[in-house]
């Protein structure tokens, strides 16, 4: 029982939509237009995706991309801070912010670490802020950069070069305030680098103390390799999928048989949990939809204000969810998009990602909870502000 409560604890999102769920079947009972409401394709997608990224993770891709990086930056301190915000901003575009913050935020640990206690002291709090705010905004760019964007990509009907349009200008102004900032911390929390450059073989290791990064072991070079052109294989056959070229059956068909026969532990990286999620939502909102008292009270209050809605709920209920239940009351899903992606700024949980770096550093700097709650909280503020006064500045023309 008690693991049953912590699992509850743990995935409230889950918990949450659930129980919605459930108590919905009481006003609509279930039956065969129940199959009709869970959108398949977007679940089989992000099951690929999340198994093809939990693949490149396991043999230690991005990890490798990151030292080849850093090595090459010297000992400037704002070039260090810079690298470590802007692969997280570029990687999530495509390698979702999830798991780009699983990714980046220990090894960034372990780089803070190199640099010595005083630097790690004065650089923890703004560069692990930085680098949440980086994965969320620079996922915005792409239908594959979070669960809400292939969702509403696959809702809105756009193509991928209408979807990369629409976000390109709130993504540009959020890289360019990510750049300032980062300047800005790295000339004022300066520190000197020479333990990087000077570190074993002039490699960075990732922190022990996080078993979130895992690499492929007991596997000689030749099977890492032929696992590393499989998956960059299915990562392909995944894009085409997004971009409506190949059936989503036959890829999913195809990943799930690829992986389980040559790398069966990879299929552990995935997140069931936000599957079920997504599955207790559509169940939820396909209800509703069949309520004509709920229905027109919630596309009155959604139509026309997608951005300031999608902005809100997600202060509450996260960005994802958000956009799984303002979908199903408006048709404006351009608008949805913006909303709900400029809606993971603001509170620590409007986007879920952003928990990720949060249970990293409660667990390996304790110690500075409060006071990253607190910057992340102010950044966070700031940077929804700014590209707010952009959306509606770019409106105006």
């Amino acid at each position: 029982m008690k693991k049953v409560l912590q699992l509850c604890k743990d995935e409230f999102v889950l918990t949450a939509a659930a129980i919605l769920a459930i108590l919905s079947a009481f006003w609509v009972h279930p039956d065969a237009g129940y199959l009709a409401y869970v959108d398949f394709r977007t679940l089989s997608l992000l099951f690929c995706l999340m198994a093809v990224m939990g693949g490149f993770q396991r043999l230690g891709v991005f990890r490798a991309i990151a030292q080849a990086l850093l090595r090459r930056v010297g000992t400037s301190s704002v070039r260090i801070v810079l690298v470590l915000v802007l692969l997280a901003f570029f990687f999530s575009m495509l390698i979702t912010n999830d798991v780009g913050l699983i990714t980046f935020v220990p090894f960034t640990f372990t780089v803070l670490e190199l640099l010595g206690e005083k630097a790690r002291d004065r650089l923890v709090v703004p560069v692990i802020t930085l680098e949440t705010l980086a994965a969320n905004l620079g996922s915005m760019l792409t239908p594959i950069g979070n669960p809400q964007n292939l969702y509403l990509y696959g809702k809105a009907g756009l193509s991928v070069g209408g979807f990369l349009l629409l976000m390109l200008p709130l993504t540009s102004v959020a890289g360019a305030l990510l750049v300032i900032w980062s300047i800005v911390v790295g000339v004022r929390r300066g520190a000197k680098a020479e333990e990087v450059a000077n570190a074993p073989n002039g490699e960075i290791i990732v922190d022990k103390a996080s078993k979130q990064v895992e690499t492929v072991t007991g596997h000689d070079e030749k099977k890492k390799i032929l696992l590393l052109l499989i998956y960059l294989i299915l990562f392909a056959l995944s894009l085409l999928t997004v971009a409506n070229k190949v059936p989503f059956v036959f890829t999913l068909a195809v990943t799930f048989a690829c992986i389980l026969f040559l790398d069966h532990k990879t299929l552990g990286k995935v997140d069931y949990f936000l599957l079920l999620t997504f599955t207790a939502f559509f169940i939820f909102i396909g209800n509703m939809g069949r309520i004509p008292a709920f229905s027109n009270f919630l596309g009155g209050i959604v139509d026309g204000r997608e951005v300031p809605v999608g902005i809100l709920s997600s202060q509450v209920i996260s960005n994802v969810p958000a956009a799984l239940l303002l979908s199903g009351f408006s048709e404006n899903y351009k608008e949805l998009i913006i909303g709900v992606n400029l809606g993971g700024l603001g509170t620590l949980i409007a986007s879920m990602a952003s928990l990720i770096s949060y249970k990293y550093l409660a667990k390996l700097a304790p110690g500075k909870k409060g006071r990253y709650l607190a910057y992340f909280t102010v950044a966070s503020i700031v940077f929804l502000g700014v590209l707010l006064l952009a959306y509606y500045g770019m409106k105006l023309f």
